[in-house]
């Protein structure tokens, strides 16, 4: 690990409870605790995980003089998804788009009453600061919030949080509430990037300590690093930006076009007005070329990141790729996504991949491997 690594407020508890520590994304981070990766997995999906996410970024929205609906009328331009009409107390999945409608980043927004607040990958968060002040400054005040991050996933976490706080049992799936949790002020939101139901919790750098230790003295919570996170996450068939996403791709053939809603397509009352908006309103009319799928291998070898994906067992060149690959514990068997040419991406059609010059059976499978727990109603 750099002996440069920024550490995140809750450092010294990763240290106490054994994990090892990895650089990700400029900072050490917990990949595992003694547990090991895939009792970490399987405890999130029966009972509840706390995850230390501090390291994404939090940057709030703050109008100067005008309202909230500038700001939100403005971040429309970068985003193709409904910012006005999002109510107060809601959260939406957004993503921010280049000039060719590739994706900068995936994120978060939540409508705080008198503010926006963005949650975004830590890997880009300072080209999403500098790439918000080029085109907002204007309009809002950009702040970084100090701010530590905590995710508690699986169908626990309900019970293990209402412990502290009962109204958070009210909240529904990308719900928003400022919550007293143990004496922290936190604004807790219902999200999350296991598939599971589950909460994030935004709260002051020197509570969080605190906080995650009154959470992990429930015996139902255990602690879980990035290699469980990025487990859950692919049986869930979830985007990594930067693996499965990325300035080369666009939101519909990353699967991503239930983002873009009714209203900034062709024919919507805001329709179009975002960064490649032509080359994506013609992805949703005309189907994109080739699209993100899930796949499963015919054997027991796991596919990585990076393998390339061939029509034939023996000829003919690569027609896609292995974007993210690895064991799936719930399923106690291995799983992947990647990029196909649409006439492949049917569910149960066969191609290969090529590892270490053989060429492996894979089938195409439907997303997500898991299906999600979210509460919705």
């Amino acid at each position: 690990m750099p002996f440069d690594a920024l550490r995140t407020p809750l450092h010294a508890l990763h240290l106490r409870h054994g994990a090892r520590m990895v650089p990700f994304a400029g900072y050490a981070m917990p990949v595992q605790y003694p547990d090991g990766l895939l009792k970490e997995h399987l405890h999130t999906r029966a009972h509840a995980g706390l995850f230390d996410v501090s390291h994404m970024g939090q940057i709030q929205l703050i109008p100067r003089s005008g309202s909230l609906t500038d700001v939100a009328r403005a971040l429309e331009a970068l985003l193709p998804i409904d910012v006005l009409g999002l109510r107060p107390g809601r959260q939406r999945y957004g993503l921010l788009l280049d000039e060719s409608g590739g994706i900068r980043d995936d994120l978060m927004v939540a409508q705080c009453g008198d503010s926006l607040l963005l949650v975004v990958n830590a890997a880009n968060k300072v080209a999403d600061e500098a790439y918000l002040r080029a085109h907002l400054t204007g309009i809002c005040e950009i702040a970084v919030l100090p701010r530590a991050l905590l995710a508690l996933q699986g169908p626990g976490a309900e019970a293990a949080l209402a412990r502290l706080a009962p109204e958070v049992a009210a909240l529904r799936f990308m719900d928003v509430r400022a919550v007293d949790l143990a004496g922290t002020s936190a604004l807790v939101t219902r999200s999350g990037y296991t598939g599971e139901d589950g909460f994030e919790l935004s709260v002051p750098e020197d509570r969080a300590e605190a906080l995650a230790e009154t959470l992990l003295a429930d015996g139902t919570v255990r602690p879980i690093g990035l290699g469980a996170r990025d487990s859950l996450r692919l049986e869930a068939g979830l985007c990594l930006h930067g693996a499965d996403i990325d300035a080369g791709t666009d939101p519909v053939e990353a699967g991503l076009g239930w983002a873009i809603p009714a209203v900034r397509r062709r024919g919507g009352a805001r329709e179009g007005s975002f960064p490649g908006a032509a080359r994506i309103l013609a992805a949703l009319a005309d189907g994109p070329s080739r699209k993100r799928v899930g796949l499963r291998t015919e054997g027991a070898a796991p596919v990585r990141a990076g393998a390339p994906l061939f029509a034939g067992e023996v000829a003919g060149d690569a027609i896609g790729h292995v974007t993210s690959g690895g064991f799936g514990p719930s399923l106690q068997a291995p799983v992947a996504m990647g990029y196909l040419p649409d006439a492949l991406t049917r569910p149960g059609t066969r191609v290969f991949a090529e590892v270490r010059g053989r060429r492996l059976p894979m089938v195409v499978n439907g997303l997500p491997f898991v299906p999600a727990g979210f509460k919705r109603a």
